[in-house]
């Protein structure tokens, strides 16, 4: 199993950054764990958030393939329905050739209320619209669509659907899935046989909500501050715009002793050790191919997050692959 890095570039005001000084740590880091051998690295998007989070993920991704040499470069997710298919045709051909064929594009429908409004698009049919793109996508690549092409022919499509109807809506469209949790691999196996493609060509990839420490229990008290912030933070905006009321906050140590159900509702969290093996009863019996942690977590200093990169490239990453 293969190993990769999340990042959203978030900057809380709790442990405000100099913004300037906070992208160029971030690739520096894609760099180092490019050198320490890390498999992927993956972008993120969202708009409005209050904390700055990522806004352009593939913008950001092509700096970094000028930055990097062998770790792909993924999105995970670029919210589909927010871009013009043409644009985002080129914008991901240009990560392609920069990176020299490194790009994995995942596509996602989103689901915030405030950025729908800020571009002016309807919320609707949003998955209908993340899924039209696989198709435009795949056209615009193709003879008569835009220029330059991508090195990758095809580029790698993933959509990052969590539920069972969304697995089957990537396995029909033939494209990856991006979840690593194994309990939606029936569902995205049977919809690619009923529409005729290989099962065996099967690709599942996701994130994973967890974090590896030397001394466990030392360590809990940071980690779980930084941890309830950034959950608060999701939970929060994801109600942002709409009549739903404001979730409660989070407990860590619920979180922590909880088996995944949700993205979010779930973190494993321990030695290196027991956090490979909660990833191998997670991805067990579904075709895995990588999972990917997050390099920091919301406001962590970064001191912290370089130690937690270096851990994940060079006892994690090793570990994994030990994974069939």
């Amino acid at each position: 199993m293969k190993t990769g890095l999340y990042f959203d570039l978030r900057n809380p005001a709790r442990w405000q950054q100099d913004p300037a000084r906070l992208h160029a740590f971030t690739l520096e880091l894609c760099e180092e764990a490019d050198r320490l051998g890390i498999d992927s690295l993956w972008f993120t998007e969202h708009h409005k958030f209050d904390d700055g989070y990522l806004t352009q993920p593939l913008t950001f991704a092509a700096a970094v393939a000028a930055r990097t040499a062998q770790a792909r470069i993924g999105t995970a997710v670029l919210v589909a329905p927010l871009h013009h298919p043409a644009k985002l045709a080129e914008e991901a051909a240009l990560v392609d050739l920069v990176s020299g064929g490194r790009l994995d594009l995942g596509l996602g429908a989103g689901y915030r209320i405030p950025e729908y409004e800020l571009y002016g698009v309807s919320d609707r049919r949003r998955y209908h619209e993340t899924d039209s793109r696989v198709g435009q996508l795949r056209a615009l690549w193709g003879d008569g669509g835009v220029t330059p092409q991508p090195i990758q022919d095809p580029v790698p499509i993933w959509l990052g659907y969590l539920g069972p109807q969304g697995a089957r809506r990537a396995g029909t469209l033939g494209v990856g899935l991006l979840t690593a949790n194994a309990q939606r691999w029936p569902d995205y196996r049977d919809a690619l046989s009923a529409a005729g493609h290989d099962v065996n060509d099967a690709r599942m990839a996701g994130g994973i909500q967890g974090w590896v420490s030397d001394d466990p229990e030392a360590d809990w008290p940071w980690v779980s501050t930084h941890l309830a912030y950034q959950l608060d933070s999701y939970r929060r905006h994801m109600v942002e715009g709409t009549d739903a009321r404001l979730p409660r906050p989070v407990d860590p140590n619920q979180v922590r002793d909880r088996d995944p159900g949700t993205s979010l509702d779930y973190f494993f969290y321990g030695t290196s050790t027991t956090v490979v093996e909660k990833v191998r009863r997670y991805t067990e019996g579904a075709p895995v191919d990588t999972v990917y942690f997050w390099a920091s977590l919301g406001g962590m200093s970064e001191a912290r997050a370089r130690a937690n990169v270096h851990t994940i490239c060079t006892v994690v990453a090793p570990a994994l692959r030990q994974l069939s």
